[in-house]
């Protein structure tokens, strides 16, 4: 099976239609963002005040690039374990998030939480963050610059290669794994 052409934003028919284990390849815009980028989006809105970005029918990374070598768009990018974002990403799906790359299995509230709000997670090779980086073509902070890497990103993607870890219905590629494997042993 090939992989598969995806334009971003993520259209929600291109959402139903994504399953657990397809290899995408991933066109456009998305964000990025970490732990502390999260805690601090959470706290916005826990005090009532407004993001400083819409997270409708957006994609984010959970990535810290490292420094920008000279004559690159950003320096090494590879996923971080997207289960430290676990306590902050309900409340992000409620804003629209539509779609999370990372590495690492998710928790069964925020697997439960996609599906309320059509959602889906993709995994990218953790280890590849030099490899990865090539695939992005434009960088740029729009959000939390005391952050460093850390900061809010938008990032212009060409042919991010990622894995559908968790489609919309819940399938987990980390569980069906397990299973199969089981089932072999």
């Amino acid at each position: 099976m090939g992989l598969k052409r995806v334009q971003l934003p993520l259209e929600r028919q291109t959402i139903f239609e994504l399953e657990a284990g397809q290899g995408l390849l991933l066109n456009g815009p998305l964000l990025s963002g970490r732990d502390a980028a999260h805690k601090r989006l959470v706290a916005t809105l826990k005090a009532g005040a407004e993001l400083p970005i819409s997270f409708k029918g957006e994609t984010i990374y959970y990535v810290g690039p490292c420094p920008t070598p000279p004559g690159r768009v950003i320096g090494s990018a590879g996923p971080t374990t997207s289960g430290r974002m676990d306590v902050y990403t309900p409340l992000l799906l409620e804003q629209g998030l539509v779609g999370m790359i990372g590495k690492g299995e998710r928790s069964p509230e925020v697997i439960a939480a996609m599906g309320h709000f059509g959602a889906v997670y993709l995994a990218a090779l953790g280890g590849a963050g030099a490899l990865i980086s090539q695939a992005i073509v434009k960088a740029e902070i729009l959000a939390y610059h005391d952050l460093g890497p850390e900061a809010i990103y938008r990032l212009v993607v060409r042919d991010l290669p990622v894995i559908v870890a968790i489609d919309i219905r819940g399938n987990d590629l980390y569980q069906l794994g397990r299973q199969k494997y089981a089932g072999n042993a």
